[in-house]
């Protein structure tokens, strides 16, 4: 019966230290994705920051809103259709 109990905690043993082992290695993988999502999201940060208006380029976006007017006065119908057109015109 001792022979029986000591390979039973032996094997509890080993089972617990493989378990713990494996958590290990899927917290490094769990780490090691969230620095890659965290590595994408800052060069996404970077790309958007190239549109930024700055005080350099002020100058240069202000020309290129005056030279592009833009107009959102307009309406969009039940079937998704942009109407141009108000009803008091």
């Amino acid at each position: 019966m001792l022979i029986y109990r000591e390979l039973r905690i032996q094997n509890e043993l080993e089972a617990a230290e493989l378990k713990k082992s494996e958590e290990a290695i899927q917290a490094e993988q769990l780490l090691q994705e969230l620095i890659r999502a965290k590595e994408r999201e800052i060069l996404q940060l970077q790309e958007d920051a190239k549109n930024f208006i700055t005080l350099e380029n002020l100058d240069q976006r202000i020309e290129e809103a005056l030279d592009n007017p833009q107009n959102y006065n307009f309406a969009i119908d039940k079937d998704g259709r942009v109407v141009k057109r108000t009803v008091l015109e």
